[in-house]
């Protein structure tokens, strides 16, 4: 199987996950805080926008603008979106990763 453009690194997992999670209004500052709050791992904001961008090329993601805040002077905000291709793409991640961790000998935490 040709995994090319479909594969997810780390850092794409953690922030299609964030997405998942969050789902609403879900921009780049949030994806940043929600990776630092879950994992202790801070995430350059730069890394998180193009990841972001990446995800969305590849399908698991949609966006669009939001409106305008005083707060951001005036700048919009892009807001994403999981797709139907991004949960499944979450659901065989997960499940690959599961099947994976059943076979490990003496694994301490309960697997389901």
């Amino acid at each position: 199987m040709n995994t090319k453009g479909v594969y997810l690194g780390e850092l794409e997992e953690l922030v299609l996950l964030s997405v998942a999670t969050l789902s609403e209004d879900v921009y780049g500052v949030t994806v940043k805080r929600y990776i630092f709050q879950e994992t202790g791992r801070s995430v350059n904001i730069s890394a998180i926008h193009e990841v972001l961008k990446r995800l969305q090329r590849k399908g698991y993601l949609t966006s669009r603008i939001g409106g305008a805040t005083k707060t951001r002077g005036g700048r919009r905000k892009r807001l994403f979106e999981l797709t139907a291709a991004g949960r499944n793409k979450l659901e065989q991640v997960i499940t690959m990763k599961m099947q994976m961790y059943k076979q490990v000998p003496n694994i301490s935490i309960k697997l389901t």
